[in-house]
């Protein structure tokens, strides 16, 4: 399985543990994947938290307003759509 599968599989389990009204962080997917090594999977796990968003499974929020992952700067979530 591929390193941005393996974090999309992980966001999922993520957010499925979680209430319905949480959100994570993809570090929280990163770590999850590879707790040692999580730093250098941060580009993965935003670019696997894009595909889940652009297929509708997640949204990715800054400061509570749904944006683009891909070209959104700093922090972001991740939640269930609303």
């Amino acid at each position: 399985m591929g390193t941005r599968e393996e974090l999309a599989r992980r966001i999922e389990e993520l957010l499925d543990a979680r209430a319905p009204t949480s959100s994570i962080c993809p570090s929280d997917a990163a770590r999850a994947a590879d707790p040692d090594g999580w730093r250098d999977l941060m580009d993965d796990a935003r670019a696997a938290a894009g595909r889940l968003a652009a297929e509708g499974r997640v949204e990715v929020t800054q400061r509570g307003q749904v944006v683009d992952v891909a070209t959104a700067r700093g922090p972001v979530r991740i939640r269930r759509p609303r």
